[in-house]
């Protein structure tokens, strides 16, 4: 034991190569465990010792290797002991998620009150009440006046206000109607939207852009009430949806009807309506309802598209409103009597047309997808759809088009400055044009009143001159007056002033006897 211990020290490991073996064979993945075995023996062992302490080179070889395997292997440890503790942080973080979910989910032990929402919900809507535009598009003569009314049960058209079709004057304009329905205590603020006159003129061209600029215009109000500073009252104009009336030719739609919902399609809900439906009988109606669904394909027309819904009753609704789109109606505000029943409908010799039977016509399922399930909806895709491409292509400085503003895409400080720059060289036009025109009207009052004076000069001269030729008449006159005078008195040989004299004494005489003579008269 002595000479081993005398003798060249055998291999040791450093403290810190032991640690990272030791961590190593604590891992389960180790690849070469047969080897790491007889190293391992060869340094425990104390027979073993003995033989490597006998040979040097032996010793240097094993220790070679082993560094080597020492270094393989740490890295692989480091490795694994990395990926162990972030799958168990993300273990740990799943759990307390999880925990502080069930935590949130807990039932409450009592009645706390915020399942009353609703109901606050409901009064302040119902006190509020509700409000939707309606423009109604088509030709004149359609029933369009007699749709609306048989759809609201109102005579929102009668004799003080007709229809588009009987007015005098049918000239493309847009003109609104407001009017105020309330049905168990629910108000509602109709507004319909007609165009007199759209398509009865012998040139239609842009007879569509009244009816885009009024859109346009109620996007913009609505856009500009948004953007005040003081917003609380925003009054809602904007078109909730269109009923759009096509004409029972049975032969497809006109150039100008797709013309115009191509215009409309990314502006407002459209609805295909054939209008009249009871001058085209079942066959025709089906197959005029197909022609019109293949025109709008295949023009790439986007109509108003039902929601999906979770509910299996309201997917059936809504699968059979959509089957019978384009929906073909019929309008009466007449009420006939049917077998004892009084009901909204049409008397012809062949028989009567009940308004509200679904199998006559589609204007129940039309009045309550517009009225009773879709109104909303209707009203919630104009907000989020059409007014939000809208209210994107104005900020982003588009056109109705789809092309950019000119200008637009400048720097906002440079646009700034371009605009005091036009600013200032609109007001220096400005003020150069009312100098022109304060030079001309000062010219103007100069010249009336150089006029004037001309005009005065000129009858102060004629009266000048009329009077001088009175004055030379006067005095002609005085001249042959005195002539005539000396003439007199020469031939009567007494003169004016003498004859004044005695005219003068005799009157004196003749008032003093008279005088004499009434008081005589008067004492007796």
């Amino acid at each position: 034991m002595s000479s081993l211990r005398s003798g060249p020290q055998p291999f040791r490991q450093s403290p810190a190569l032991q640690s990272k073996r030791e961590l190593f064979f604590k891992n389960e993945s180790s690849p070469a465990p047969a080897l790491v075995t007889t190293i391992n023996n060869a340094s425990t062992g104390p027979a073993s010792l003995g033989n490597i302490g006998g040979t040097n080179t032996q010793t240097k070889d094993l220790s070679s290797m082993t560094g080597k395997i020492d270094t393989i292997r740490t890295h692989h440890t480091v490795a694994n002991i990395e990926d162990n503790r972030e799958r168990e942080s993300k273990e740990n973080k799943m759990k307390l998620d999880k925990q502080e979910k069930d935590k949130r989910r807990k039932e409450l032990d009592g009645y706390v009150g915020f399942a009353n929402l609703p109901n606050q919900v409901y009064r302040k809507a119902v006190k509020k009440g509700f409000d939707f535009t309606l423009m109604v598009v088509g030709e004149s003569g359609l029933g369009k006046s007699t749709m609306i009314n048989s759809m609201f049960l109102a005579d929102i058209y009668s004799s003080e206000y007709p229809g588009p079709s009987s007015r005098i004057k049918k000239t493309v304009q847009v003109e609104t109607c407001k009017v105020l329905l309330k049905e168990n205590g629910v108000n509602l603020t109709l507004t319909i939207v007609d165009t007199p006159g759209f398509g009865d003129s012998i040139d239609n061209s842009q007879c569509w852009q009244p009816v885009l600029d009024y859109i346009e215009n109620r996007y913009e109000d609505y856009l500009n009430a948004e953007s005040r500073v003081n917003r609380k009252a925003v009054l809602d104009g904007r078109v909730h949806s269109c009923l759009y009336f096509i004409a029972p030719s049975g032969h497809g739609m006109k150039a100008l009807d797709i013309e115009l919902m191509k215009k409309l399609h990314d502006k407002v809900n459209i609805i295909p309506v054939i209008a009249k439906a009871d001058t085209l009988t079942p066959e025709e109606c089906a197959h005029f309802k197909k022609q019109i669904l293949n025109e709008i394909a295949q023009n790439k027309i986007k109509i108003y598209e039902f929601p999906d819904c979770d509910d299996e009753e309201e997917n059936k609704v809504n699968k059979m409103m959509r089957e019978r789109v384009p929906y073909a109606v019929v309008g009466s505000n007449t009420v006939v009597e049917v077998d004892g029943k009084k009901l909204r409908g049409r008397k012809y010799p062949w028989g009567t047309v009940i308004v509200e039977n679904l199998e006559h016509c589609d204007f129940v399922a039309l009045r309550n997808m517009v009225v009773r399930t879709h109104l909303q909806d209707l009203k919630d895709v104009t907000n989020n759809v059409h007014y939000e491409n809208f209210r994107c292509r104005k900020l982003a400085g588009l056109g109705p088009d789809g092309k950019p503003v000119k200008g637009f895409d400048k720097n906002p400080l440079a646009q700034m400055e371009d605009e005091k720059k036009n600013h200032e060289s609109k007001m220096k036009k400005m003020e150069v044009e009312m100098e022109q025109v304060f030079e001309l009207k000062v010219k103007e009052r100069t010249q009336r009143i150089t006029d004037s004076e001309k005009d005065l000069k000129r009858r102060e001269e004629q009266m000048r001159s009329t009077l001088e030729k009175l004055r030379m008449d006067i005095q002609d006159r005085k001249k042959q007056f005195d002539s005539e005078k000396m003439a007199w008195e020469q031939a009567n040989g007494i003169t004016f002033d003498e004859l004044r004299r005695r005219n003068l004494e005799a009157l004196s005489k003749e008032t003093t006897v008279d005088g004499k003579k009434a008081k005589k008269k008067g004492i007796f």
